[in-house]
């Protein structure tokens, strides 16, 4: 072997990185990593907790009535929550509509049914339904314009948007146009 060959070989093995001799302190730095993580965790579980409990005031959400009556429409889809109506990033999380589910809504004459597997259920009566809107998002969740259903309605003295996705989403048109003019039907009827 030449010298010049000898002196490539030494540098190539010089070239090995060093090993770890410090392990001590790479855990360290990954405990430190997790408990920091934990404690982000637990911030952010305890600041929804905060959230619900201000909530406190928000009455039970009505249960479909006994007879609901025929189905209008339905369809499955994603809830995608519900905020303080006209305010999109103020999320409502008391009585479970704050947590995000698959879906199957029916409209029926007697208000909009929403079952949630997995999360609470709720109906909301005719006569709360507000208004029914494309939007193009709520908290926590924007889509391109028009890509959410938002049902405006009342609960005790708070107004609220829901948001929802359907799986095909044609549908909406369909669905604000029934929603509204079950609306505008319920305020004709309420002037006479």
């Amino acid at each position: 072997m030449t010298s010049e060959t000898l002196l490539a070989a030494g540098l190539a093995a010089e070239r090995k990185s060093a090993e770890v001799t410090d392990w001590a302190a790479r855990i360290g730095w990954l405990v430190g990593l997790a408990l920091f993580v934990a404690l982000v965790y637990w911030l952010m579980r305890e600041g929804w907790k905060w959230r619900g409990t201000l909530q406190g005031d928000l009455p039970e959400l009505p249960g479909a009535p006994d007879d609901p009556g025929p189905a209008r429409l339905a369809m499955s889809g994603r809830y995608h929550g519900s905020t303080t109506a006209g305010q999109w990033l103020d999320r409502i999380v008391a009585h479970g509509l704050g947590t995000r589910s698959r879906v199957e809504l029916t409209l029926r004459d007697t208000g909009l049914d929403v079952v949630r597997p997995g999360a609470t259920d709720f109906f909301i009566p005719r006569e709360a339904l507000r208004e029914a809107v494309l939007g193009k998002g709520i908290a926590g969740k924007v889509l391109t314009e028009g890509g959410l259903l938002l049902v405006t309605w009342a609960h005790g003295e708070r107004l609220i948007d829901s948001g929802f996705r359907s799986d095909h989403a044609a549908e909406h048109t369909e669905w604000i146009d029934a929603i509204n003019s079950m609306i505008n039907k319920t305020e004709t009827e309420g002037a006479r």
